[in-house]
């Protein structure tokens, strides 16, 4: 395989979960009869460019769906950092009626809501009919495509050049990363700035966040390398933030490369010094990666059978990609874990792929009093803490695998 940045031949493993099927490839009662699709699930490091990547096996086309069931709006704890985005963008940018925002992955609308709510004029681009349905619903306009060059170019020429545009969570999710970047190169106007908001490979790596591998997730990020894939595709960085969010994020602008006048801020230079410092550029730095990820799996793995064991009764919350990731590394089945919560009705009455663990609304969990929630998406423990609260009325406890053991 070569890299899908630099097209170098790949030889530096990083990871290797097995096979599995696409994450979010959440099945019907009606099909627990028939096979599943299962791919491999490998990702190695580029050691031209850097870039952290999958192995392709699954189109992306068959990854996102269109009944793809991941609705943003359904944490609260997104949205609240999505309109603290929208607020800080429109003061730093002078956003106002006489500008246009076009978010890349919009799904259901869950950000440019309040870019709407803002009296700014906004577009979403998001590929899948469902989440892109919930958005029209909110009164959003919706394009419904995947975006590359030729999508950023039309949109441009047809008056949609953009001042601000938006990819958070999804840079990480397209095959074609090169074409994806040259897409924003053609969209924006000639000050126009690019706001990208993904997981830090340094903070993946540092806590052992093998569950934030999946299909859907087709390269893993840091600052240096998403700054030479910009240069190399038009686009500058000039500004970048940490994000507790996702277990550790970034936020990255950018600007034409032909156009862009703004000032390099100090804050991307102390950041590329950290990851020089830490190693990102050297092999040995994603070594022993594997054995640790197998140390969280059968700590996991020995908590359920003990809890079974004793009698304790365990369920799960979040249907979350991760939890597939995390439940399909471990062989976890209906027998260690009978049931996972979830808030999201287009995902109740599914199964989890490949473990094929039943979805349930929360009702369940109240009915059912277990000992012991596993939280699968970890990375809204305090969110679901509270939401949950009332599951220490029977002296419950919450636990999360990642990126070590904890019950509490």
């Amino acid at each position: 395989m070569k890299c899908r940045h630099c097209h170098a031949e790949l030889s530096l493993p990083f990871m290797d979960l097995g096979t599995s099927p696409p994450s979010n490839a959440y099945l019907k009662k009606t099909q627990l009869a028939q096979p599943e699709s299962w791919y491999p699930l490998r990702v190695f490091t580029c050691t031209q460019c850097w870039l952290v990547q999958t192995e392709d096996y699954a189109h992306y086309a068959e990854l996102f769906s269109s009944e793809y069931a991941y609705f943003s709006s359904f944490s609260t704890t997104w949205l609240d950092h999505s309109r603290r985005f929208v607020e800080k963008a429109v003061r730093r940018f002078g956003l106002s009626g006489a500008s246009h925002v076009v978010e890349i992955g919009s799904n259901d609308g869950y950000l440019l809501q309040f870019v709407q709510e803002a009296g700014i004029p906004c577009t979403g681009i998001e590929p899948t009919t469902s989440t892109a349905s919930a958005a029209r619903a909110k009164g959003i306009k919706v394009v419904e495509k995947f975006f590359g060059r030729v999508l950023g170019q039309e949109l441009s020429a047809a008056g949609g050049a953009a001042d601000l545009t938006i990819a958070n969570n999804v840079l990480a999710h397209v095959p074609d990363i090169n074409d994806f970047i040259g897409g924003f190169a053609r969209l924006l106007k000639p000050s126009g700035v690019a706001s990208f908001e993904f997981p830090h490979l340094m903070r993946l790596v540092a806590d052992c966040q093998f569950d934030t591998i999946y299909h859907e997730h087709f390269s893993y990020l840091s600052l240096a390398t998403v700054s030479r894939m910009f240069d190399a595709n038009g686009l500058s960085v000039f500004d970048v933030e940490e994000l507790p969010t996702h277990g550790g994020s970034l936020r990255v602008y950018a600007q034409r490369r032909d156009a862009g006048t703004r000032a390099i801020e100090p804050a991307v230079k102390r950041l590329l010094d950290i990851e020089t410092s830490a190693g990102l550029s050297t092999a040995v730095y994603y070594e022993g990666f594997q054995r640790r990820a197998d140390d969280i799996r059968d700590g996991l793995l020995t908590f359920l059978v003990e809890a079974r064991r004793s009698g304790h009764a365990v369920g799960a919350y979040g249907a979350a990609a991760k939890g597939s990731t995390l439940l399909n590394y471990a062989g976890i089945r209906p027998s260690l874990l009978p049931w996972v919560i979830d808030r999201n009705p287009a995902k109740q009455g599914h199964f989890m792929p490949g473990s094929r663990i039943p979805i349930l609304d929360e009702s369940h969990l109240r009915r059912e009093r277990p000992a012991f929630v596993l939280i699968l998406p970890w990375n809204l423990r305090t969110e679901v803490f509270d939401q949950l609260a009332y599951v220490r009325e029977w002296g419950g406890k919450f636990v999360c695998a990642v990126p070590k053991l904890q019950v509490e």
